[in-house]
């Protein structure tokens, strides 16, 4: 064990860093989703990158029993809480998982389009200034995963000045949705 207070880092940078093509298709996503900067791009695609390899081994290992099974069984349940995958998915269908699924399940991209904010950008600053609450709890992780079951407790922290109607940068459609109700 390493020392605990030393972060190590979390992601895979690319084995060959100046490919054009492979850079432009970065760059597409993290305009996409208003992320930070690559760094964050390369998170999601080790973390799917480790989901793969996962799915391989077990596949490899031929039949699925015993511990593979359960293994396999929670791999599958966390995706599809996630609905990253669908209820009726099976281990196969792991390796055809795209970047784009796990950037879709980020709360930045979850208040953006759920309408609380007008653009990705915006979006990322309302998490880390404390604007948004998940279940009534503010949230300032804007890379944090959301569930399903999550994604409708997503709102407005209570204390905060957005939870005005007539705030100049609230979008207009959730200013006219909570008029209308």
């Amino acid at each position: 064990m390493g020392y605990p207070g030393k972060k190590r880092k979390s992601y895979d940078t690319p084995k060959h860093p100046w490919q054009a093509a492979r850079m432009a298709s970065e760059l597409e996503l993290v305009k996409k989703y208003g992320l930070r900067n690559k760094k964050e791009l390369w998170k999601a695609h080790s973390v799917l990158r480790r989901y793969r390899a996962d799915a391989r081994r077990l596949l490899a290992e031929g039949e699925l029993s015993g511990h593979n099974k359960t293994e396999a069984d929670q791999i599958l349940a966390r995706l599809i809480r996630f609905s990253m995958l669908s209820t009726d998915s099976n281990i196969d269908d792991i390796l055809g998982l795209q970047t784009n699924s796990i950037l879709e399940r980020r709360l930045q991209t979850q208040v953006h389009r759920l309408g609380l904010a007008r653009s990705p950008r915006q979006a990322r600053q309302f998490i880390t200034h404390g604007h948004i609450a998940l279940n009534g709890k503010r949230v300032t992780i804007p890379s944090m995963l959301i569930s399903k079951d999550e994604e409708m407790l997503i709102d407005y922290y209570g204390n905060s000045p957005l939870t005005s109607e007539m705030h100049p940068e609230r979008p207009a459609q959730v200013a006219s949705n909570v008029a209308g109700a």
